[in-house]
């Protein structure tokens, strides 16, 4: 099967300084030495508490961040949804603005901006409302609009469900899902919570401290964990559809 992004030994350490001249005293290993692979139309899901190092690998992918050492290979186009909708709306545009903008930045424009909201579960309505106007899921599959207009092969979501209500989450990821199968899209979804992954991801990779301790098919992984911090994670799951075990 063909990978859409390959990741080797990547590291990113960010210096430790002390002192009136800021001395470099140590390093903070934020990702240390991770490796994986995402296979064309794969849902991969990278778990991990916050500082795991798992939100600092979407980054490098997005060039948002440096990599200290290590390599990795993207086969194509990436978007990406952040946690915050509210956040990562321009409050001054109208919803019409935002998506004019991600579209113009492509080469062709096959797709209007009703056709993209209808894609998302919204009407023209919404076209000329402000972001504060909306609930947070709604709020969220502008942001998902937006992030498909540009026409990615990849799509990262950074705990883009994890501000949600329960119900509104099932949706937002039943849309993602959607999403994926018309178009031809893989997903990395990075999220702390593995009843999300449970429901979405097909293999799953378990960050901690920096370092991938366990991954493997979804529901491997779920029903016979390994590793201890995979067993804790488990064990604070809000169930979200079928059982985990």
């Amino acid at each position: 099967m063909d990978n859409i992004l390959e990741i080797k030994d990547l590291k990113v350490w960010f210096p430790i300084k002390k002192g009136v001249f800021a001395r470099t005293v140590g390093q903070v290993k934020a990702v240390d030495g991770v490796s994986f692979e995402l296979h064309c139309g794969e849902t991969l899901g990278v778990v991990g508490e916050s500082g795991s190092g798992k939100s600092t690998v979407a980054r490098v992918i997005t060039g948002l961040q440096k990599p200290t050492d290590g390599s990795f290979e993207l086969r194509g186009k990436v978007a990406m949804v952040f946690q915050d909708p509210l956040g990562s709306l321009n409050p001054r545009m109208t919803i019409r603005a935002i998506l004019q903008e991600a579209i113009s930045q492509r080469q062709s424009n096959k797709q209007t901006i009703e056709q993209l909201l209808q894609m998302v579960g919204l009407d023209a309505a919404a076209l000329d409302k402000y972001p504060h106007e909306f609930s947070g899921g709604q709020r969220q599959r502008i942001c998902i609009a937006r992030a498909i207009a540009t026409g990615p092969e990849l799509l990262i979501c950074d705990e883009a469900v994890s501000a949600l209500d329960l119900s509104v989450r099932a949706q937002i990821l039943d849309l993602l899902e959607d999403l994926k199968r018309k178009l031809g899209l893989s997903l990395l979804f990075i999220t702390h919570d593995l009843g999300v992954v449970q429901h979405i991801a097909d293999r799953v990779v378990v960050m901690n401290r920096g370092k991938i301790i366990e991954e493997g098919p979804c529901g491997q992984v779920l029903k016979a964990p390994r590793e201890e911090y995979t067993r804790y994670l488990l064990s604070s799951v809000p169930k979200i559809g079928k059982s985990l075990t």
